[in-house]
């Protein structure tokens, strides 16, 4: 009896039962809220996914194995690389059952509906060897590579739906109004089709490499698509070109029936004429560089036939004064003595070839050669009535120790501030010949109050003074 008093009192009691309620409803609003994150005191096996693109994932979404959720989405982050772009890191939490997960096995961010919801599906691999609780799965493994609706969508732009608008309306255009035409062409497909059968096992066998051949084909269009322009312009002028051809179809008719003679007479011809044509060809090959220089001179040349026109004229009379001459020139020419001189002035180019090439530089660059025949010139520019002499004037050296102008131990040096040191450069660096590219030789600067013996410091360029018969102006 007490018992039975004592329930009645609990039941009887809306406190308690209202906070049972309460509690009950609290219970399974948290275990509501927490569902998608995973239940309280159930232990779970954590990976960390590596992915090119989150792909539109959110935080929750399932991921799932042949179909089964086994676990969610915990958490996306974004992960930058070295060479600056992003990746994303998915944190995994799936369901002890699938531990561990085999190395070999992919992950792949697929639809879920229509409406954009993803979910992750790991595809199990066969390998022996498992991810631990923690670890990472690398980017190898997010494979193949999932096509998005959007980028489906996307294919079928505007210029895309304009072209299949017109291709819908070309082809009803071309279809319609042929109906016995189509019921012709499917009754006689039936024997193409079946001799098409051998001739489609014979493309389909590895050995025709076929696809080989639609390779090269793509890349052979690919190479040719940049003058795409250029060959519709060509069959343009191609047509342009039979148009006119077209209107003068007799004459060719006429050239093609005397063709067969004129080439009768060219097999017979050429072979006589071969010799010729090699040696013109010989001569033409030998006066291309020579007609490459004078194309400068082409105003000169027509200048120079224009005057010499006359004298050409006039020359005749002068080479029958002139036979005499020649003559004279082909005995000289034919004496045993010219030949013997022609090889010693030979020999004599050949042997001074080394130092004209080392004195070339020194007066195209330079202009020394002319500088020194304009200098032993003026050595003889002044004299009086009686004749010329050779200009001089006396330096006379200072009265100091080690003076130029007696005996010394050594070279002038000295004191500082005076003008008793010693510069001197026996062989100054000029171009050519593997030395310092520079006209050292008389731009040598003075250095005050030191000795300098040999090449002064740094470069003095290659400037000097000019003539007006120097080969460098």
């Amino acid at each position: 009896m007490r018992g039975r008093r004592g329930s009645a009192s609990i039941a009887a009691n809306p406190v308690l039962i209202g906070a049972a309620t309460t509690l009950v409803v609290i219970v399974a609003v948290f275990l509501a809220y927490n569902a998608n994150t995973g239940l309280p005191f159930v232990p779970t096996y954590q990976l960390d996914v590596r992915v090119p693109n989150a792909a539109n994932l959110v935080k929750g979404n399932e991921v799932r194995v042949g179909g089964t959720r086994v676990g969610i989405v915990n958490t996306i982050e974004p992960v930058r690389l070295p060479n600056g772009r992003f990746e994303a890191k998915l944190t995994l939490k799936l369901q002890t059952s699938v531990k561990p997960l085999p190395k070999d096995s992919t992950i792949l961010i697929r639809p879920r509906s229509a409406l954009g919801l993803k979910y992750v599906e790991i595809t199990k691999g066969t390998s022996r060897q498992g991810f631990p609780d923690g670890a990472t799965v690398p980017l190898a493994n997010q494979k193949p590579r999932q096509v998005e609706i959007d980028e489906v969508l996307n294919t079928f732009d505007d210029k895309t739906r304009a072209a299949a608008q017109e291709n819908l309306l070309e082809f009803g255009n071309a279809l319609a109004g042929r109906g016995d035409d189509l019921n012709t062409f499917f009754q006689s497909a039936n024997p193409l089709l079946r001799d098409l059968v051998p001739v489609m096992s014979n493309l389909s066998d590895p050995r025709t490499n076929l696809r080989q051949f639609f390779r090269a084909l793509g890349r052979s269009a690919s190479i040719v698509a940049p003058v795409a322009q250029t060959q519709g312009d060509l069959f343009a002028n191609l047509d342009r070109t039979f148009t006119a051809l077209d209107e003068v179809k007799s004459d060719i008719a006429r050239s093609i029936e005397g063709g067969p003679p004129a080439l009768d007479a060219a097999i017979k011809g050429f072979p006589v004429q071969r010799p010729f044509l090699r040696n013109n060809e010989a001569l033409f090959r030998e006066l291309r560089p020579g007609v490459h220089a004078l194309r400068p001179a082409a105003n000169d040349l027509a200048d120079a036939f224009v005057v010499g026109t006359p004298a050409l004229r006039k020359s005749v009379a002068l080479n029958k004064r002139l036979e005499g001459t020649f003559k004279a020139l082909q005995r000289f020419a034919e004496d045993p003595l010219t030949t013997l001189g022609v090889r010693d002035l030979r020999n004599l180019a050949t042997i001074l070839n080394p130092t004209i090439a080392d004195l070339r530089p020194e007066q195209t660059v330079c202009n020394y050669i002319t500088l020194l025949f304009r200098n032993v010139a003026s050595l003889l520019s002044e004299g009086d009535g009686n004749g010329t002499w050779q200009r001089f004037i006396v330096v006379a050296a200072p009265v100091l120790p080690n003076n130029e102008g007696g005996p010394s131990d050594g070279p002038a040096n000295g004191p500082a501030g005076t003008p008793n040191f010693l510069h001197s450069n026996p062989l100054p660096n000029t171009p050519g010949g593997g030395r310092t590219n520079e006209c050292e030789a008389g731009n040598e600067p003075w250095t005050p109050d030191k000795v300098v013996v040999g090449n002064v410091p740094g470069s003095q360029g290659i400037k000097t003074e000019k003539t007006k018969r120097s080969l460098s102006d």
